[in-house]
């Protein structure tokens, strides 16, 4: 089953960094939106670069829902935080510039971290009979609804990184919450054939949160500047709450013994000290790409090319 799943879950973030590289250098190319404004996307709908991302996203979602069929939801996500490397690096191709190094060290300690926070939990798959009850799910749905609430209160009170962050925090509650949720679709599909989503209100809450989540990315990626800082809150968070809805709501179990604790607090160490190296190398190059360079009459270069360093 994990032969299936692993490289599934690894081209799915392969997938997803691409699109991410993508949508981002598309978002700076329109006008600036609200949060949760549809009419970034009716603006984004119109660039064509982006239309070729949302091709990117359908193929990194069919592959994520190969993997989630064939793998416990704790396995697949750790996995998937691989697409902040891959989202880093496909943005320095499309710039047609050199990756940052320390760039690619806090996108990798960030896969490591988060991976190893993870998987030293030993994860193993629910039991075949997952949860058609969406009411069960109430006290995690409000929990993380309040999470969500929160930071968009931050990204709506501050501008720049803050802001930034909060959005990405944001959008990754969303995406874990969607995630969890596709995980049930699947197992519906796989018992009952393919119309038997339809009859269970699982599916329907995926087309609401799921797309909500999406729009809200877009506007991370709008506000940001480099791609790789935003790209790894939001690939952290997402997991964290998926294991929080495999554990709390579909059954899957972790393991929680001390030496296992020892492992993920020097994994999670790991994880906090990437973050804050991506952080901190995100805020130099902002600077950077930022600066007026001679002879523009101090006219900061154009947006496109924000995305220039991963």
């Amino acid at each position: 089953m994990f032969l299936v799943a692993v490289p599934a879950a690894l081209a799915g973030a392969a997938s997803f960094g691409l699109a991410s590289a993508v949508q981002q250098r598309a978002t700076k190319q329109v006008p600036t939106s609200g949060t949760l404004d549809p009419r970034l996307l009716l603006d984004l709908i119109q660039r064509p670069v982006w239309v070729l991302g949302i091709g990117t996203v359908v193929v990194g979602l069919s592959l994520q829902l190969v993997a989630l069929a064939f793998g416990p939801l704790v396995l697949v996500q750790p996995l998937l935080v691989t697409g902040v490397l891959f989202g880093a690096v496909f943005s320095a191709l499309l710039s047609h510039r050199r990756v940052d190094r320390l760039i690619v060290l806090g996108a990798l300690g960030c896969v490591a971290g988060l991976s190893a926070f993870l998987l030293l939990a030993q994860p193993t798959n629910a039991s075949t009979q997952l949860p058609y009850d969406i009411w069960s799910l109430l006290p995690l749905a409000i929990t993380l609804g309040v999470l969500v609430v929160g930071c968009l209160a931050v990204a709506a009170r501050f501008s720049g990184a803050v802001q930034v962050a909060a959005l990405a925090a944001a959008t990754g509650v969303l995406y874990g919450l969607t995630a969890g949720l596709m995980k049930v679709v699947t197992s519906q599909f796989r018992s009952g054939g393919f119309l038997e989503p339809f009859a269970h209100p699982v599916l329907y809450v995926v087309c609401a949160v799921g797309p909500m989540g999406f729009l809200l990315s877009q506007n991370t990626f709008q506000k940001g500047t480099l791609i790789a800082p935003a790209l790894a809150i939001i690939m952290i968070v997402d997991p964290l709450v998926g294991v929080a809805i495999g554990v709390s709501w579909l059954g899957e179990q972790i393991n929680s013994s001390p030496a296992v604790l020892t492992g993920q607090v020097i994994a999670a160490v790991v994880l906090i000290s990437s973050v804050a190296l991506l952080a901190h190398r995100g805020t130099q190059l902002r600077l950077e790409i930022e600066q007026p360079t001679p002879g523009t009459d101090g006219v900061p270069s154009d947006r496109s090319g924000r995305t220039a360093w991963g």
